[in-house]
């Protein structure tokens, strides 16, 4: 227990990374379908882990952790929500205002009528909606009430108790409350209505398990016997699926490639489109050849843009494509991804501002579509770390801005500095994708990491607790075995200023004296303390303090 407790207090740092290691662990146990979630369970194992002995966390550390997590939710979200600023979105708007304000109703009910402080009604709103990231915002506010610094840590303390208590059972009741309440209470069908929307999305057609043929695209050479006397228009709408004709050579050399370019018996063809249709058009232009001298000067790419054109947010690609017309022959589109999780191709699939687009095509229509869609995206393994830390601190800048109406307060603190900061950078980086590099790893390691971090920090509640800490670990303390009762407590003399204990309380704001039973986060920090106390039993002028080199030099002879 003695090395416990000297880790403890020489690397604190080290149980922040046991508690997002080990809470991530479990956080991924699944059982019956249900977790916990990683938040909730890393902020368990801190808890567990904070009795071990004073783990004092830096304030500090605490505001860098949240800021990167928050930073890099806006980093995220940034492209998609500027674009969504219009008269299209207000519905979208609306409920979210709606939503917000329902649940700070709520909760300032729940906290006027129960009596709770602000730290407690903050936890409580953030677990029972869920929001982990409600925390830190909190945290931040009560910094601007002008609490004291006992005060202020208790009331940050009890915002990590009211998470805990209500957390599992705001994520229980919105997972029973989905399938079984709300549809009763909007009179449909889960089953049926998800039915309608699977037929909407794919126009018509029949679904198929694992159906990856709308992604997956070739060019394949054929050599015209069937397809003789045909246009290149009809060869096209025979074979379906926005076939295209590539290039037509005939006697070895090419021809011009109009619509209404006949062909020839003998003429030697390449053919692109989705794979279903182009190995089965052997039956309607003729056999397939190998084709090298064929494809060897017609360079294909595949090539991810970065979706940014604001005209194309919330349309669905079939639009896109009666928008762009001609622009997108031999043009496809083999995925889609958004926030880094794919998204199902079909004609009625929305496209929006920030999304990534894989294209297949020729490098010559790859250049006529491109510049219509957005940026092509030059993906780097490398962060750049100076547009990061300058958009962090450009942000936690803006955080410390105030307005005081009456005598409420109001700033949008270190965390919504953050994310503001992130919204902008991430806007930026999609108006030019060759800044501001910052890959999809490392924004969910960084996002990860800081919230972990940030709720694994909840630890040692007061700061008079931390300084007694260091004065015990540096200097020690003598002992007075003279109570009645089984108890222990700190003992001080009366000096000049009179009594230590008045002092103590002018100095933190609360008493000195407290009871176990009370639970205070004062109390509890005592506690830990006591148990990491031992006696040195060999005390002597030629052997201070058991001995060694003191940390702290000695005091000078009375």
């Amino acid at each position: 227990m003695s090395w416990i407790g000297h880790v403890a207090a020489s690397a604190p740092e080290i149980f922040i990374f046991l508690a997002v290691a080990i809470g991530t662990l479990l956080g991924r146990v699944r059982i019956n379908g249900f977790s916990l979630g990683v938040p909730a369970c890393i902020l368990v194992i801190a808890v567990v882990l904070g009795q071990v002995g004073a783990i004092v966390i830096p304030p500090l550390l605490k505001s860098i952790l949240f800021g990167l997590f928050v930073y890099t939710i806006g980093y995220r979200s940034g492209p998609e929500f500027f674009a969504s600023l219009s008269l299209q979105t207000l519905s979208q708007v609306a409920l979210a205002l709606v939503m917000g304000t329902c649940g700070l109703i709520a909760i300032l009910i729940i906290a006027y009528t129960l009596h709770l402080g602000p730290g407690t009604a903050a936890g409580l709103g953030a677990g029972s909606l869920t929001q982990t990231s409600m925390m830190g915002t909190a945290s931040g506010a009560l910094e601007q009430l002008g609490l004291s610094a006992d005060e202020l840590k208790q009331q940050q303390a009890n915002i990590a108790a009211g998470y805990a208590v209500t957390y599992i059972l705001g994520y229980i009741l919105v997972l029973l409350f989905v399938p079984f309440v709300a549809p009763r209470l909007m009179g449909v069908s889960l089953k049926e209505e998800a039915a309608k929307l699977e037929a909407a999305l794919l126009g018509g057609a029949r679904a198929k398990p694992g159906n990856l043929l709308y992604k997956k695209f070739q060019a394949r050479a054929y050599q015209v016997l069937k397809g003789t006397g045909r246009t290149v228009n009809e060869i096209e709408v025979q074979v379906g699926r926005r076939a295209v004709v590539e290039r037509i050579l005939r006697h070895g050399e090419d021809i011009e490639l109009r619509a209404d370019t006949r062909l020839q018996a003998g003429d030697e063809i390449l053919l692109a489109g989705p794979s279903a249709v182009i190995v089965a058009a052997a039956s309607l232009i003729g056999p397939e050849i190998e084709g090298e001298h064929v494809m060897r000067s017609v360079p294909g790419e595949v090539v991810d843009v970065y979706v940014t054109a604001r005209d194309l947010h919330g349309r669905t690609l079939s639009k896109i494509v009666d928008r762009f017309g001609d622009a997108t022959r031999g043009v496809f589109l083999r995925a889609l991804t958004r926030r880094g999780q794919d998204v199902p191709v079909t004609p009625g699939t929305q496209i929006y501002v920030g999304d990534v687009m894989t294209l297949v095509a020729l490098n010559e229509d790859l250049k006529r579509v491109v510049p219509k869609v957005g940026q092509p995206l030059r993906t780097s393994d490398r962060t750049d770390i100076a547009f990061l830390a300058t958009g962090l601190a450009i942000g936690l800048l803006v955080g410390l801005l105030g307005l005081t109406i009456g005598s409420v307060p109001l700033t949008l603190g270190g965390g919504g500095g953050a994310l503001i900061a992130g919204l902008v950078c991430g806007w930026l980086r999609s108006r030019r994708p060759t800044m501001g590099a910052f890959p999809p790893q490392a924004q969910q390691a960084l996002s990860d990491l800081g919230l972990g971090g940030f709720i694994a920090s909840i630890g040692l509640a007061t700061e008079a607790g931390k300084e007694l800490a260091w004065t015990l670990q540096n200097y020690g303390a003598y002992i007075d075995d003279t109570q009645p009762e089984p108890s222990f407590g700190l003992n001080a003399e009366i000096g000049p200023n009179g009594s230590f204990l008045t002092q103590f309380e002018a100095d933190w704001g609360f008493p000195m004296e407290q009871r176990v039973r009370d639970n205070s986060p004062w109390s509890r920090d005592i506690q830990r303390l006591m148990i990491a106390l031992y006696v040195v039993d060999n005390n002597s002028p030629s052997s201070i303090g058991g001995g060694g080199a003191p940390l702290q030099p000695l005091a000078g002879p009375i």
